[in-house]
């Protein structure tokens, strides 16, 4: 599994990686998690509001900080 934060590198971009980061410790799972700064790239996926998250090339998250359980909802799909 790839997981993409999308984000400049703001406060809600760093938090978001943050709470990716912790679900997939607490449970076990094993994905390879990225940060994507760079604006070309992050419009690549069509985000124009940060951060945002995006689960094996699909966006999936925009515009805020999800709790924990959300973050663990989203990966699980």
């Amino acid at each position: 599994m790839r997981i993409e934060v999308l984000g400049t590198g703001c406060r809600k971009c760093k938090k978001l990686y943050a709470v990716v980061e912790k679900v997939l410790k607490d449970n076990g799972i094993e994905a390879e998690l990225l940060k994507v700064e760079d604006i070309n790239d992050i419009a690549e996926y069509g985000v124009m509001k940060t951060p945002a998250l995006a689960v094996n090339g699909e966006v999936v998250l925009v515009g805020k900080v999800p709790s924990a359980d959300e973050v663990l909802e989203l990966i699980k799909k």
